[in-house]
Order: structure tokens, then sequence, then C-alpha cells
């Protein structure tokens, strides 16, 4: 786990975090929302377009090919970070949500017709709800959703109950965004493969905070965003085994994901660029891969456990709170502490914390049928990072205790 010391020296590789709001100094705990970014991202940006800045693939120039270098190495990188078995697996896209609409909208137009089924989970994020809602839409495709118990855990037997001869893809989040549970991803993953469905994980949420091995575990595709995981934004990834994204027909039309065109008939790119219409964000690329470098320097395991004590002591911190209700007390859990305090509007609660110098979220958290299952209209929500601290806990709990004085006044 990573000691006191070495949490003090890598908050300074983020300048950010030295700021101060309203004459307080910054205490950042949004970081399920997006990550700040470290000084060595930053400044990948900037030597990106100061030192090799050319449009890849297509230029015969000395820019150009190298930029491309640069951006084709990027993409072994991701591919390492969550060990896929080549490159042509790793697909980048705009972010998780564009990934997983890539997904959903090739998929269902090579494999599925009116009457079949996608399967998704009760906790899931709209981006993992609307496209197969638009396909289900167009295509006559019925959308059933796996339940959670009280606790905010999936109900594992009742999702495979769910599985039926029609059922074509299961696609569920490795880890809540407002509960913080971490789904039984592998166990969800085996029980498919049982009944010949694909699956699909949604990462946005955990592949900054536990080790992903995309072999290991067998999924089918996976999606994560590059500004959850300390990356730029803009920039996202979608992995797909090969057999698969050979099967997909393209997502989008345009330069690069071309093999030849004429007014008759194009023919398609070979993997991955048959994915990626268009001039890629290769500066992002190269700002993830540097992300996921730092990460891979401090060390994945290090960061989790660290990460796992702090969520132990905010929960044991704000439990003690007087009329303070933890929503999401799964067995697992990861670095997400969404609440409600009685008498206090989360709204009223994220806004006064605001100006403690305290960020974070507050609402539905674009997980609106959730909410409806838990019987709330929204929660404030903290989510940690490895450069978050207990004394940021402690400033948080004294908050909350200071506003809960306020309104029972």
């Amino acid at each position: 786990m990573l000691k006191q010391t070495e949490i003090d020296k890598l908050r300074a590789d983020f300048p950010i975090l030295t700021r101060e709001v309203y004459g307080k100094q910054l205490v950042y705990l949004d970081n399920a929302a997006t990550t700040q970014k470290p000084r060595c991202v930053i400044d990948k940006i900037t030597e990106m377009y100061t030192t090799v800045n050319a449009n890849v693939h297509r230029g015969v120039h000395f820019l150009s090919q190298e930029a491309t270098e640069v951006h084709e190495a990027s993409r072994k990188v991701v591919q390492q970070f969550i060990h896929a078995a080549s490159p042509n697996e790793i697909v980048f896209t705009r972010g998780a949500t564009e990934s997983i609409n890539l997904v959903a909208s090739s998929f269902c137009n090579a494999f599925c017709s009116e009457g079949d089924e996608i399967l998704i989970s009760a906790m899931e994020h709209h981006s993992n709800i609307v496209p197969w809602q638009m396909q289900a839409e167009r295509l006559g495709l019925k959308l059933r959703v796996a339940p959670i118990n009280e606790r905010g855990e999936l109900i594992l037997e009742q999702l495979e109950q769910l599985i039926t001869p029609r059922t074509k893809l299961i696609a569920v989040t490795h880890i809540s965004n407002v509960l913080g549970t971490v789904n039984p991803i592998k166990a969800i993953i085996d029980i498919a493969h049982r009944h010949d469905v694909l699956v699909l994980i949604d990462a946005a949420q955990s592949v900054q905070h536990t080790k992903v091995d995309v072999q290991a575990l067998d999924c089918d595709f996976l999606a994560f965003s590059s500004h959850k995981i300390y990356g730029p934004t803009g920039v996202g990834v979608l992995y797909g085994k090969e057999k698969w994204l050979n099967a997909l027909p393209p997502y989008q039309g345009g330069g690069e994901m071309i093999a030849s065109v004429s007014f008759e008939k194009t023919t398609y790119n070979t993997l991955p660029y048959k994915f990626e219409a268009g001039t890629p964000d290769y500066v992002g690329a190269a700002a993830l891969a540097e992300a996921l470098r730092y990460l891979t320097a401090i060390g994945i395991d290090k960061i989790a456990s660290y990460e796992q004590e702090l969520l132990s002591y905010a929960t044991e911190k704000l439990s003690s709170i007087a009329g303070l209700r933890i929503i999401g007390t799964a067995a697992e859990k990861r670095s997400v502490l969404s609440f409600l305090v009685e008498g206090v509007h989360p709204y009223d609660m994220g806004t006064l914390l605001d100006r403690m110098g305290i960020a974070v979220r507050t609402g539905h958290h674009c997980a609106e049928p959730l909410m409806r299952v838990l019987g709330i209209d929204g929660t404030v929500r903290a989510s940690f990072a490895f450069y978050n601290t207990r004394e940021e806990v402690d400033l948080l709990a004294e908050g909350i205790v200071r506003i809960v004085k306020m309104f029972r006044a």
C-alpha cells in the first residue's frame, strides 16, 4: 500500500491540487466524474503539439511518420495495460460512451433481429442503457434488466434466470458509479458463455482502481474513458476480441477506415482502423498512454490497496454522523461513497460543501433508473483517487456536520 510520504510526493505531480476555491484549499472528491491530470500528461500534450504534430497514417514526410509511430506505440501501451492479445483489439474512440454506442450499433446490426434480447443490470449508467434502448426501438429488440438487492449488489442467480435462447449480449458495469459496487464480472462472463451469450464490460469506473486483464476475464468487449484514468478528455478505448471486431460492420464511414473507394463500392480497412474513421485524436492517445505509464510506475495494486483503506476510513467516519445514510453497502466496493443526510437536500449539501472548498457530485449521476429502483431522487457522492488523503476525508466529515447543524438550527 502507498505510504503517506509517497502520497505527498504524488500529490505534487498534480498542479491543480494546489488551487484554492473560495479562499479554501481545494479538496477534490469528484474523481468518478473525472480525475485530475498529472504534470507528465499535461507535458505530453504540449510536447506532441510542439514537436510531432502532423496527421497520422497519411503522410510520407518525417513528422507524419513520427506522429504515426507515437500513435501506434500508444495503442500498444493500452494493449499491455489491459493485457489484450493484440494491438488490433484496441480501438480508439472519443470515450466509453462512444465505445458502447459502437458495439450497440454494429453488433445489433450484424447479429440481432426482432425479438432478440439484450440484458443489462439495474445499476447501469445511462451510457450503457440508452444505446441499447435505441437499437431496441429500431430493431424490435427486448431490453431485460437484472435486479439488485438492498445492499446494491447484483443478484447473480436472477441474472442467469433472465438469459433465454433469444439473449444475444449482456452489457454490465464492472464498478457502479453510484454505489461503488464491484460486480462479479468473471462469474457473469462464465455464465454468459455457457449460454453462448457475449459480454460487454463498462470499465469506466474500474480500470483506474483495480487491475483489469481482458484475457483472464475472457470478456468479448470492454470500454473505458481516458479522462477517468488521469488522461485527457475526448479519448476512449474499446477493446474487442479480434474475431468479433472482424465480424462487426463499421460504425462510421470516412477516411482511414477504408481500403479502397469507388463510386460503385467501398472496401474496408483492416483492424483496428476499420472503426477509426477520420483523423484520430493522436495527441490525446499519446497523453492517455503517458497516464497509463504513470499509473503502472506507481503500481495498480498499491493504488487499489490505498484507495480501499481510504474508502474504509471515509465509510466509518461518515457513518458516525447522525442522520447520514450511505447508499450502497455492497460487500465488495471501490472508491465511491454516496450518501443522503436527513433534512438536507443533496443539492444544498453539495453547494455548501463547495463553499468550503470541497468538490463532490450531487444528483442522479446519470443513473436515473437506478434512483427509481432505490426510491430516491439522487445522492451526494464523494469519490476518491490515490491523491486523496485522510485529512481531506476529515474535512468532508467536518463540513457535513457543520451543514447539518445549520439546517437543524
